[in-house]
């Protein structure tokens, strides 16, 4: 799908359209659950994640602004951010626990069918072919971003480096991405 078909698809959903937002999610649902995923470790919190991003991205479809990056790029950072807010949540959720609760919450649990880890496998090869031909520190950044969840000033503190050059690798990496996913 093109950028220009994503904008016309989320232009049709910020008008209340459910065909093109059913036609946006077919298209991008699983590029999102792949990101999810990488950041929750788990596939039922990355499915609950990647659901209420689609619903934000229902109600929100109309704030989108081109200037500011590409469809799948405004996408992809509501559902970074829900997935930091469900991290978050369950992080003070554990600090509340006793010793015993916190055994049984750090199961796992894999509710994954054949076919939605064939989908899930195939997005997540994708991406990595994709990953593999960004420039080492773009794809450092961003791993560290978007599939652990750092925060901008984490990753710089992490990569030693200067707020504005993160900033510069990522936005560049997420552009080479999606010319790259397309």
């Amino acid at each position: 799908m093109t950028e220009s078909d994503s904008l016309r698809l989320l232009m049709r959903t910020a008008e209340g359209d459910a065909q093109a937002f059913r036609q946006l999610y077919d298209h991008t649902s699983g590029k999102l659950f792949a990101v999810s995923l990488g950041m929750m470790k788990r596939r039922d919190l990355a499915e609950d994640a990647v659901q209420d991003a689609f619903v934000r991205i229902w109600h929100n479809a109309g704030e989108y602004r081109a200037e500011k990056g590409v469809v799948l790029t405004w996408m992809i950072s509501i559902v970074r951010y829900r997935c930091l807010d469900l991290l978050r949540s369950a992080k003070a959720r554990r600090e509340h626990l006793t010793d015993g609760d916190l055994d049984l919450a750090d199961e796992p649990e894999d509710h994954a069918t054949p076919e939605g880890a064939l989908h899930a496998g195939r997005d997540r090869v994708r991406i990595d072919e994709c990953l593999d031909e960004l420039e080492d520190q773009q794809r450092h950044a961003i791993q560290l971003a978007y599939f652990r969840g750092m925060t901008h000033q984490e990753v710089c503190g992490q990569l030693d480096l200067p707020l504005g050059s993160v900033k510069s690798w990522i936005r560049r990496g997420l552009q080479q991405l999606k010319r790259c996913l397309e």
